[in-house]
């Protein structure tokens, strides 16, 4: 059991246990900072491990050309941090206060806990319809996803008709894709246009792979142990038609886990935290770091979460060293940080 006093002040704490997180606590743990995560309590939106533990079998994370169901990536990852005495508690952060230092955070069982750093990899998370069988599908790999990129070249996908619901950029990207494997896609849109930029929307549209059911929307997701079908309502009308489709893409958006965060460190409008720049790992708060999909609503790929999971532990270490997290001189005001300077 990990032993923590809340007389102590910890050099790093990692609220995030994702791929982002575990790389970090690596990285912490073998230069003997000895961090302490917390990986997520189980009933809250902050599940431990991440998004990958929704994802069956990950074929683009290096150095497993077989592929790894996503659930035992996080496990060795997490056995990885484990290996080098990284101290783990089952629980969020629910609160930090940043007014002074060390910094105060407070954690769903009621701890107060000190830290000199704090290293953010709390995520982001797909938005579902809600239905209860696309929720239950995509947890058992039922061939629901809000991935493309890391799903769509699955064998289970290929040469199907695959449906893509959403209207913006992602959804036009994520059929633009998927029509290298599939059979045909069929993008689903509540509305009579998509909005997405003209030439996003003018290049799906030119697909003749591509194909849109407008002003639709997904009322049920069909199928036992894997999706068979859809059923759409259309939005005019309310009349109700099924359509057979052999896997479904939700492209409709991440929220980043962040609202703990809320006036702790700089934002942008969607919520995910500003950082000096794309490939620094610095918030607008010195001392405060963030990795992985909180940071990043591009390209929300393990092996990039990973990446910035390294470099965010780095800039602790340095921080702690030295007193600066990035090179000497430069600015990590929140004016900085918001101008990407």
């Amino acid at each position: 059991m990990t032993e923590v006093s809340e007389d102590r002040i910890e050099n790093v704490v990692i609220i995030g246990s994702g791929p982002a997180g575990w790389t970090a606590a690596v990285y912490a743990s073998r230069a003997r900072l000895d961090p302490l995560v917390f990986e997520g309590a189980p009933s809250r939106e902050m599940i431990p491990g991440g998004q990958l533990m929704f994802t069956t079998e990950v074929e683009n994370y290096p150095g497993f050309p077989e592929g790894i169901d996503g659930q035992e990536l996080m496990m060795s990852m997490r056995k990885q941090a484990e290996r080098f005495d990284t101290r783990i508690l089952t629980e969020d952060i629910v609160e930090v206060d940043a007014s002074g230092r060390p910094f105060i955070l407070r954690s769903s069982e009621g701890r107060t806990i000190r830290a000199r750093t704090v290293i953010v990899a709390t995520g982001a998370r797909a938005n579902w319809l809600g239905l209860e069988n696309e929720q239950r599908l995509a947890h058992s790999g039922g061939g629901v996803s809000a991935c493309a990129v890391c799903d769509g070249a699955l064998p289970a996908f290929r040469d199907q008709v695959l449906a893509v619901v959403g209207g913006g950029d992602s959804a036009m990207e994520e059929a633009t894709y998927l029509t290298k494997f599939a059979k045909e896609v069929l993008i689903i849109h509540r509305r009579d246009a998509f909005r997405a930029s003209p030439i996003m929307a003018e290049r799906a549209l030119d697909n003749p792979k591509i194909k849109v059911a407008w002003n639709s929307t997904v009322t049920e997701v069909l199928g036992d142990d894997f999706i068979t079908g859809l059923r759409l309502k259309d939005t005019h009308t309310g009349e109700e038609r099924e359509v057979e489709v052999g896997g479904l893409f939700l492209a409709i958006g991440h929220t980043p886990n962040t609202a703990f965060l809320r006036g702790v460190v700089e934002l942008d409008e969607a919520g995910y935290i500003r950082t000096h720049t794309n490939w620094r790992t610095a918030t607008s708060v010195e001392g405060i770091f963030a990795a992985g999909d909180v940071m990043d609503d591009y390209f929300r790929q393990a092996v990039t979460a990973a990446g910035t999971g390294c470099m965010a532990a780095l800039e602790a270490e340095r921080y702690l060293a030295h007193g600066h997290p990035t090179d000497p001189g430069v600015d990590v005001s929140a004016e900085a940080v918001a101008a990407g300077d």
